[in-house]
């Protein structure tokens, strides 16, 4: 997509969200600014003609972002979960975003399942009806398996929708180029890894084998989690763009009204919701990064049901690590140690002031705690945090953008069932739970059986690797050698000495 092609995208954007009064619309729902309204007006007044109609019978905002596209829809439902951002009227109706788009239709979806499972439909399924629900990628149809009458869910992407995507991510990059050359201080925000993160999720998102595969995983992970559960996978009618799942019944969690009939705790489900992403991403390192309430459900027996397992986030042990003290610092108001270990991990530069960091962490930490949450501004707050990682010169992590996006969605997620609800006391019990079984005596022996390990493997080229580290240092034409050797060396000769590989397998033996 050439340079042209993406200016006539962004100005096709503009000009769509004026055409449709989302401008006026979204701006007067988050109080922007006078001159920042003023500035909209000029600029994108003249390019309305230009923008795409959209469905007039939609709200102006809704209207806009899906006759952008998916990747605009997608931002959407993201917004969706956070009334305190965008303002309840506008969350209200994004919420529509989540399962509730224009399907395409059954012809196609049927033709689609053939193609890639190779048999008619009618041989495959029982019963294959309209779709029950339908996003900005995909659409579930509810059917039952010819061989054993199981109920099913099965998923189809959407027709055309890899190029739409193509297009949309394609005018990112170009955003992140101009930002990099134009704005040079904006380079420590990474927008060129950001939309090489962006990428790679869509691409994920966009192969349903990739997805039935996390679905597997998490379930895994999830079995002995009380409370919680995720549809089975039916592997045999599964493929690249068809996936195949158990039938879950329940109440969607965007449905609040419905939910308080069941009578179901709504303090504790939202806690719930905290609690299950939180411990998926500290103990598992592999957590569902799209919690929002379209992918939610609560089943007759008041389990919590994550279903569409398209964005997955990982994260290593030691950023996992990073990630729990972190957030037990701000739980302690040990903003020091939140500062330390910011800098340990070299998320702020070594050449700033470690005790002036900590007392603009405590500007963040401070008033959050002791307040309603449905008194605090996330708005604000996010916008303070932007100006202290600014002044700090913290660069984006692209690692943890997942983990941050998804920590915003499921608080905005909790507080559609409970108000009040606060992450930090929230996520105190599964933090310190973390650090309790991960940062003790065990872990080190956990740490210290997983290094005797690498040993084992490479136990048998000890011999090999220390002989050639001693002949490089007899060599002629190199320096002196010094005194004594490298510990490394030192380690590699003791190795091969004691038999390379079964020193490996004794620690492990050891410790096990």
């Amino acid at each position: 997509m050439g340079i042209f092609a993406n200016l006539w995208r962004l100005a096709r954007t503009g000009a769509t969200f004026q055409r449709t009064g989302a401008l006026a619309d979204a701006l007067g729902e988050v109080d922007a600014p006078a001159p920042v309204r003023l500035a909209a007006r000029v600029l994108f007044a003249p390019l309305g003609p230009l923008g795409l109609k959209g469905d007039p019978e939609l709200p102006p905002v809704v209207r806009a972002l899906t006759a952008l596209g998916p990747a605009y829809v997608k931002f959407g439902q993201i917004l969706s979960t956070r009334p305190d951002v965008v303002g309840a009227r506008l969350a209200r109706e994004m919420r529509v975003l989540q399962d509730r788009m224009p399907a395409f239709s059954q012809a196609e979806a049927e033709a689609a399942v053939e193609r890639e499972l190779g048999r008619p439909v009618s041989e495959l399924f029982a019963e294959f009806g309209p779709p029950v629900a339908a996003a900005s990628i995909a659409q579930v149809h509810p059917a039952r398996v010819a061989e054993t009458g199981e109920a099913v869910a099965v998923k189809v992407l959407r027709p055309g929708v890899e190029k739409a995507f193509r297009k949309d991510v394609d005018a990112f990059w170009f955003i992140a180029n101009l930002i990099h050359v134009l704005a040079p201080k904006s380079r420590r925000l990474r927008p060129r890894a950001v939309i090489r993160h962006f990428e790679s999720v869509v691409m994920t998102e966009l192969d349903l084998r990739l997805e039935a595969s996390a679905a597997a995983e998490y379930r895994a992970n999830s079995e002995g989690d009380k409370g919680v559960s995720s549809p089975a996978v039916h592997w045999p009618l599964s493929a690249r763009r068809v996936m195949t799942t158990e039938w879950v019944d329940g109440t969607p969690l965007g449905d609040v009204e419905a939910l308080r009939a069941t009578g179901i705790d709504m303090e504790a489900m939202g806690a719930l919701v905290v609690q299950t992403f939180l411990r998926h991403a500290l103990r598992d390192g592999f957590f569902h990064a799209d919690m929002h309430q379209g992918n939610l459900k609560v089943s007759p027996a008041g389990e919590l049901v994550t279903l569409d397992f398209g964005i997955m986030g990982r994260i290593d042990p030691y950023t996992r690590r990073v990630y729990a003290e972190i957030l037990l610092g701000f739980l302690r108001k040990d903003y020091r140690r939140v500062a330390e270990v910011h800098f340990e991990a070299g998320y702020v530069p070594a050449d700033q002031d470690l005790e002036t960091f900590a007392q603009a962490l405590r500007s963040i930490g401070e008033p959050i705690f002791g307040q309603q949450a449905d008194r605090i501004s996330m708005a604000k707050l996010l916008a303070h945090l932007f100006d202290v990682t600014e002044r700090f010169g913290m660069q984006t992590r692209t690692e943890l953008i997942l983990l941050q996006r998804t920590m915003v969605v499921v608080e905005g997620v909790g507080r559609t069932l409970d108000p009040h609800l606060n992450i930090w006391t929230t996520a105190k019990p599964v933090v310190e739970e973390w650090m309790r079984d991960n940062l003790g005596p065990a872990q080190m022996l956990r740490d210290m059986k997983a290094t005797a390990q690498v040993l084992g493997r490479f136990g048998p080229r000890l011999p090999e690797i220390a002989e050639r580290a001693l002949m490089k240092l007899a060599e002629p034409e190199a320096p002196p050698a010094p005194a004594r050797l490298p510990a490394a060396a030192l380690w590699l000769a003791l190795g091969a000495g004691l038999g390379g590989g079964v020193v490996g397998a004794l620690l492990v033996a050891l410790l096990d």
